[in-house]
C-alpha cells in the first residue's frame, strides 16, 4: 500500500536512552478538537529505516481522514511502539527515531 495524502502537523518529544544515544518520539498529533484516538493503518517505513525530515513514517486513519504522520527529524527508525491495526490515544507515542 503506498503512502500518500494529508500530512499531520510534526509533534517533537527529545529524550536520551541510558546509554545516551539521543531519540525522539513520535506521537499520533491531534488533527481535530474533536479527536481522541486514531487507528495506525499502515507503516511506510520499517525498524532499521533511515528516514528525513518529512519523510511519510506511518499512515493514521483519524476522524474520518487518512492521515500520515511524518518524521520530525532526520535519523533512523528504532522502535515502533504502535502495530498496525492498534487504536491508540492523540499525543500516545507510536515510534522512536534514534536521530545521532
Amino acid at each position: 500500500m503506498p503512502c500518500g495524502g494529508l500530512l499531520a502537523p510534526l509533534n517533537l518529544n527529545p529524550k536520551y536512552l541510558e546509554n545516551d544515544v539521543p531519540v525522539i518520539e513520535v506521537k499520533l498529533p491531534q488533527l481535530g478538537m474533536g479527536m481522541q484516538d486514531g487507528q495506525i493503518l499502515h507503516w511506510c517505513k520499517a525498524v532499521g529505516d533511515k528516514v528525513t525530515k518529512g519523510e511519510i513514517l506511518v499512515e493514521v486513519e483519524a476522524a474520518k481522514a487518512i492521515v500520515e504522520v511524518p518524521s520530525p527529524a532526520d535519523g533512523e527508525l528504532i522502535k515502533i511502539l504502535a502495530e498496525e491495526g492498534e487504536t491508540v490515544e492523540v499525543r500516545a507515542p507510536i515510534a522512536e527515531l534514534n536521530v545521532d
